[in-house]
């Protein structure tokens, strides 16, 4: 029986935490999914398509993994793609709360589906998306934060 877990988020854009967590999580499962949402209720800098396409460039060389986007509950596309957990990554304390609600709003939708959290490694632990945004749209240097292919990126779309 192959096992298959997914990773959500809305990646805008991809960062070397998401990255950190992508590699150990694959390394767990036999297939990672790497779901991409749509989110209707944000304004992402890049389109669903320059998501997908920074993510799988991102995560180029890790061969049980696969990028989609999707527009459906979590829960749904879960049991499309017949996985039994979702991979959830904690920074720090302050996104618990979140996530924990999450979680029980997920277990209440598909109590066969479990979700495990992971921890970035240290030196990416304070890493967001948006702080990402935020320092290139302001035009500060972010390699240290994302792969070249998504500064390259950020730089073009934010200046």
């Amino acid at each position: 029986m192959q096992l298959t877990a997914i990773y959500p988020g809305t990646f805008d854009p991809i960062t070397l935490g998401h990255s950190d967590l992508v590699r150990r999580a694959s390394q767990l499962f036999d297939q990672l999914i790497i779901a991409i949402a749509v989110s209707p209720n944000k304004t992402p800098v890049f389109s669903l398509e320059e998501r997908i396409e920074m993510v799988q460039a991102s995560l180029s060389g890790i061969n049980n993994v696969q990028v989609m986007g999707f527009n459906t509950l979590l829960v749904d596309f879960a049991r499309q793609h017949h996985a039994k957990v979702i991979i959830r990554g904690l920074r720090a304390v302050s996104d618990f709360e979140y996530e924990f609600q999450l979680t029980g709003m997920n277990r209440k939708l598909a109590a066969d589906i479990e979700t495990l959290f992971l921890m970035p490694a240290e030196q990416f632990a304070n890493i967001s998306s948006s702080l990402v945004r935020e320092v290139a749209a302001l035009g500060g240097e972010v390699k240290d934060f994302v792969d070249d292919n998504v500064r390259t990126a950020l730089y073009q779309r934010l200046r």
